[in-house]
């Protein structure tokens, strides 16, 4: 009673004293906005030791998706990287949910790095005793903890630095400062990307933006390989941005972006090309396929059909209006994108890895419950090593997860 008459203007004042967890976090959060980079470490050390915490590691997802390795830093316990697939830290970032590990000086808990709801990366940290209060405030503090780290990357190389095991070519660099996040996921719909050879890749790149209900996509393949690919697929997808900025259907944003392309580089330089848009109310999808591999449509987790549609010259071959393909989506239905260089690479023996093979894969995910960032991931790994572990050509999966439903309750206060 005493706290709704608090919350009521009429019977009484609001609360406004300062709790210890808001202390906490409002620390955080007062001293972001002018905190150089090289001192987040730091203070997050002090503030999980203010919880009774030690031990602290933050750790960054590495380019290739493989490994999380350790943000070295004064105040932090910098330790070996952890296998993504096969460790503690890794599932709690692929399950996007704190995991607590039992050990003879307490408890060890990793919570995922959750930047909207794109995983940055995992805190690890070790208290003697975790209860519910522990674990809310934990999980708000890494919150803060990945939106820094989100915020302060455009100042400094050191996350960058972080993230590589090997060196990247230049083509790579401009690729991956093009890219949104690989993962997005809200009530209605969730995506994820991945990109193969992670330090080496070209001309192959993909955008994403949800825009109230529409969620709108697209997957480019620039010809050839290296710099000029790549700066070819800067083009494309600045088209693309450009385009459909203008909210402008997907027949005028592909006749955009074959004349951007055209204009750029000559007659004979393409830049094959998949547009879609899903409204995330309905499940209605359309796409206009310029050169790609049909789409996949997986349903109950496995490949029910290719997503077909009417021929489309590659953007830059001056072809014409497309014809804009349909389909209406059932709940938890996926739709997978790929570029040629997924199939069209050899394995062992040089026999071509082929469509068939890739579909096989996706059904043996099966009822395993894998968040669109962890099929992509376990399906992209697991084609490059059934190919001996070479990718001689760019290999990019794609996948949209269509769950329907609203977000609306999100907006208000219980």
């Amino acid at each position: 009673m005493a706290q709704r008459e608090a919350r009521s203007g009429h019977q009484g004042t609001v609360d406004r004293s300062e709790g210890f967890g808001e202390r906490l976090l409002g620390l955080l959060l007062d001293r972001a906005h002018e905190m150089p980079p090289q001192l987040i470490a730091p203070l997050i050390a002090e503030e999980v030791a203010k919880v009774g915490g030690r031990d602290v590691s933050i750790l960054l997802q590495d380019y290739a998706q493989l490994m999380l390795v350790p943000l070295p830093g004064r105040g932090l316990m910098v330790g070996e990287p952890q296998s993504i697939g096969d460790s503690d830290a890794g599932a709690a970032f692929l399950r996007a949910s704190a995991v607590e590990v039992s050990q003879a000086g307490g408890v060890r808990m990793y919570l995922p790095l959750l930047d909207g709801s794109d995983q940055v990366g995992v805190m690890a940290l070790t208290l003697d005793t975790v209860d519910d209060d522990d674990r809310r405030l934990l999980r708000r503090l890494a919150g803060l903890v990945a939106d820094m780290l989100v915020t302060k990357h455009s100042y400094t190389d050191q996350f960058f630095w972080a993230r590589r095991r090997e060196p990247m070519s230049l083509a790579a660099e401009i690729q991956w400062s093009l890219l949104p996040p690989l993962a997005m996921t809200v009530p209605q719909v969730g995506v994820a990307g991945i990109l193969e050879p992670a330090y080496d890749i070209a001309g192959d790149s993909f955008d994403y933006a949800l825009n109230d209900n529409l969620l709108h996509v697209a997957v480019v393949d620039a010809m050839g390989h290296a710099l000029d690919a790549a700066t070819m697929a800067t083009v494309a997808i600045g088209a693309y941005r450009h385009a459909r900025r203008a909210s402008i259907d997907l027949a005028e944003i592909y006749a955009f972006m074959d004349r951007a392309i055209s204009k750029q580089f000559g007659p004979d330089h393409f830049t094959t090309a998949q547009m879609m848009r899903l409204d995330v109310t309905t499940g209605h999808l359309q796409w206009v396929n310029a050169g790609h591999p049909a789409p996949l449509l997986i349903r109950d987790n496995r490949v029910v059909r290719r997503l077909e549609s009417p021929t489309t010259l590659p953007v830059g071959f001056g072809g014409e209006q497309p014809r804009i393909s349909e389909q209406m989506l059932q709940r938890g239905d996926r739709v997978l994108c790929f570029t040629d260089g997924v199939i069209e690479e050899h394995g062992p023996g040089r026999v071509q890895f082929g469509e068939e093979k890739l579909i096989r894969s996706v059904n043996r995910i099966g009822e395993a419950g894998e968040r669109p960032r962890g099929v992509v991931r376990w399906l992209s790994h697991t084609l490059k090593e059934a190919r001996g572990g070479v990718t001689s050509d760019d290999a990019t999966l794609f996948l949209i997860e269509w769950r329907g439903g609203a977000a609306d309750h999100l907006a208000v206060l219980d």
